[in-house]
């Protein structure tokens, strides 16, 4: 399992903390042993079920997501590093792990399309993702974002990190809610 996420997720070696770096290796793995997908499932199911026909991969999205939140995280050290603080290490990390919940969220039904699964239905991602990573001894401040990067965020007091990852995840996410933003195949 540890080398099917570390073929997911190169980006966790961007993460210099070795203990959270391990953290963040367990929680995908629990994740994967507990879900009904496999880590190749994660490579050609939508990453959202809100969108139909969604054309963008689960993995091409969370990695895409990564890259924006720490690009971003660059731009405002470089610009407001005076009067901002930012953790990267926190900040790829919630990145990271802001959906891994939609692994126990999200199943293949028999035709083999991504469907909520029951327990998905009852406890969205956001939840479940916390909880894995409490489980794997994940700190405080990277469960915030995962826990504030979606719409169940929006009544808390996000921090620094957990802003930039709520809107590197959206700014991935809501231009394909206009479908004129896609290209034609």
């Amino acid at each position: 399992m540890r080398d099917a996420v570390k073929r997911l997720w190169p980006e966790i070696d961007w993460i210099k903390d070795a203990p959270l770096r391990e953290q963040v290796t367990q929680a995908w793995i629990r994740a994967l042993e507990r879900s009904p997908l496999k880590a190749d499932d994660l490579d050609r199911i939508p990453f959202t079920l809100l969108i139909p026909n969604c054309p963008v991969t689960f993995m091409e999205h969370k990695r895409c997501v990564v890259h924006i939140a720490r690009e971003s995280a660059k731009a405002m050290q470089d610009f407001m590093g005076r009067s901002l603080s930012i953790d990267m290490d926190t900040v790829i990390a919630g990145a990271i792990l802001a959906d891994v919940g939609k692994l126990l969220e999200y199943e293949l039904g028999p035709d083999g399309q991504s469907r909520q699964s029951e327990r998905g239905e009852a406890l969205r991602h956001p939840f479940t993702g916390v909880a894995l990573a409490l489980e794997c001894g994940v700190p405080h401040a990277v469960c915030h974002i995962i826990a504030a990067h979606a719409a169940e965020g929006d009544l808390v007091k996000r921090t620094t990190e957990a802003y930039i990852v709520h809107h590197a995840d959206f700014m991935a996410y809501l231009p394909f809610k206009n479908p004129k933003n896609m290209k034609v195949k």
